[in-house]
């Protein structure tokens, strides 16, 4: 009962729809999706929809939404462990001991320090916004195979050692969008595979190992790459597609039966001519 009054107060309000009020209702539905779904329907319907947030701005809306929260959840948990002075370490992963599975849960809130935080908070945000804005319609399924796989891949392959950080999650993002791009051969996605390519080009290097004892989990990165490489492949006929040009031959076939043959008409006069009064 709750519910119901307060998103009907809501509705009555008429807010403008923005990036709060699509929150909230989203808040309440998931936890009264009977009632709400039902009032949201038929009260709020007209109300979004007279909104004067463009398109646009509602798409960049969505798209940001989902980065930012898992970018936040990863300041919190670096704040906490700096803060109170912790060690997360064991929230990391330790390749093949099975006690630690749970690990490629976890990995990608843990980060050794500022720097490390920053890099991956800044490259996680820009790419994985590119991708709900511009593969909203497999975003959601590409972050979350790309969240499981780089782990379990690096869970596999990597050495005997604690790998902490989310680099292998930006890997697999940034490995999708620029393959995803040249893979569909449409225009507006390789300017972006060209963008990731220009900006992140010099991640290529760091999915090798350089030194005998290299203290960057380049396992992690290899997996990371190699996770969304697969990806662009499975997903490359789902999302945004090259517009296939459209011949129209039917409307010229159509015009040619359409028109007149003007001797036809001059035999037409001559043999029906009007008797002379």
């Amino acid at each position: 009962m709750f519910y119901n009054v307060s998103l009907d107060l809501f509705c009555r309000q008429k807010k403008i729809f923005n990036f709060k009020t699509y929150f909230y209702l989203k808040f309440h539905v998931s936890y009264s999706k009977d009632i709400i779904t039902l009032h949201y329907k038929d009260t709020c319907k007209k109300m979004i929809f007279k909104s004067n947030t463009s398109p646009e701005k509602r798409q960049l809306y969505h798209a940001v939404f989902i980065p930012i929260v898992v970018s936040l959840a990863m300041i919190i948990s670096f704040l906490m462990e700096w803060g109170m002075n912790l060690d997360f370490h064991f929230a990391g992963v330790h390749p093949r001991s099975l006690s630690n599975l749970w690990g490629i849960f976890t990995l990608i809130f843990v980060h050794s320090g500022w720097s490390h935080l920053a890099n991956n908070v800044i490259s996680f945000v820009i790419l994985a916004s590119c991708l709900y804005f511009f593969y909203k319609q497999v975003a959601t399924k590409v972050l979350f195979l790309s969240y499981i796989f780089s782990g379990l891949i690096l869970w596999i392959i990597g050495r005997d050692n604690w790998h902490i950080g989310a680099s292998g999650l930006v890997y697999s993002l940034a490995f999708f969008l620029f393959f995803s791009g040249i893979i569909r051969k449409h225009i507006p996605l390789i300017a972006i595979s060209l963008i990731i390519a220009f900006v992140y080009g010099s991640m290529i290097w760091h999915i090798f190992p350089w030194e005998l004892q290299d203290p960057i989990s380049w396992e992690g990165h290899l997996a990371g790459g190699i996770v969304g490489f697969v990806l662009s492949i499975i997903y490359r006929n789902q999302g945004p597609q090259k517009p296939l040009k459209v011949w129209e031959e039917e409307s010229e076939s159509e015009d040619m039966e359409d028109t007149v043959d003007f001797e036809d008409i001059e035999d037409f006069d001559t043999n029906n001519e009007l008797p002379d009064k």
